[in-house]
């Protein structure tokens, strides 16, 4: 009596144009949504956030410098 988890019952939509994906261009519906999600990339439109404020600094031996 257990149910399939809402991800096997319907695949997400393509991340560009929600239309239905396509297992060639998976998670994409097309070559152009692919495409188009590699350009964004490439531009710099995606961005992993950093946390500059509570940052350690590297130890000497990392960074190349002492002894």
């Amino acid at each position: 009596m257990s149910e399939a988890p809402p991800a096997a019952q319907s695949p997400r939509p393509c991340p560009i144009c929600a239309k239905p994906r396509s297992e060639r261009y998976r998670p994409f519906c097309s070559r152009r949504c692919a495409d188009v999600d590699l350009g964004r990339w490439l531009g710099g439109n995606y961005a992993i956030p950093a946390n500059e404020e509570g940052q350690e600094e590297m130890p000497e031996a990392e960074r190349g410098e002492g002894t």
